[in-house]
């Protein structure tokens, strides 16, 4: 198998947009795929140290009440780097998730060391022909089975693993690239529109 699909794909729930003007992570889901195959998962709340919004309580379903038993951001964070280790990583909308990873990292003293590569982006080259490119929207898109509760980070990741899988499998389909690698991915993610099919005839 490719090592395309030998990633984390992980999923932040926030107090807000940006972690340059002091948002902070409240939960982390993550899944390992390898081989084709989710190995592992990682779920956990963490407390920012401040009350959350009523906007995001409704949001994520995430209350104060459940923040205020979890864990710090810190500790949280300390188990989840030994979790991703050296592994490249996927996100829907992967900039965001980047964001947040890095600035949580870096308070720990800590860096990642894999590449990040969005799905979001992928699909957009993928899927032209999608209504949009939302999460939600491409599971539906896909006829990928979901139960529709988004916005906890665990489903997130979990569906966008299921997406990953499904665009690794579309390409082999469409284009007959037998093995995807990751760095493959990445250059799907920046290549226009009207130059993917030239991409996957020169690989």
């Amino acid at each position: 198998m490719s090592k395309a699909d030998t990633v984390i794909v992980l999923d932040f729930e926030t107090t807000g947009i940006s972690p340059g003007m002091g948002d902070r992570a409240i939960e982390i889901g993550a899944v390992r795929i390898e081989n084709g195959e989710v190995t592992d998962r990682f779920q956990e709340l963490m407390n920012p140290g401040r009350r959350i919004s009523g906007f995001i309580e409704d949001y994520t379903g995430i209350s104060n009440r459940m923040l205020q038993s979890a864990p710090p951001c810190g500790e949280v964070m300390q188990r989840f780097s030994d979790f991703i280790g050296d592994n490249n990583l996927v996100a829907h909308n992967a900039s965001f998730d980047q964001r947040f990873l890095d600035a949580e990292l870096a308070l720990i003293s800590k860096k990642r060391s894999g590449q990040f590569t969005c799905s979001m982006l992928a699909a957009r080259r993928l899927y032209q022909e999608a209504p949009n490119h939302k999460l939600g929207s491409l599971v539906r898109y896909m006829n990928i089975p979901s139960d529709g509760t988004f916005h906890r980070a665990l489903y997130d990741s979990e569906m966008t693993a299921k997406l990953w899988l499904a665009m690794l499998g579309s390409i082999g389909d469409r284009y007959a690239v037998p093995a995807v690698s990751f760095s493959l991915m990445r250059k799907l993610t920046r290549t226009p529109k009207r130059s993917v099919s030239q991409l996957f005839e020169r690989s």
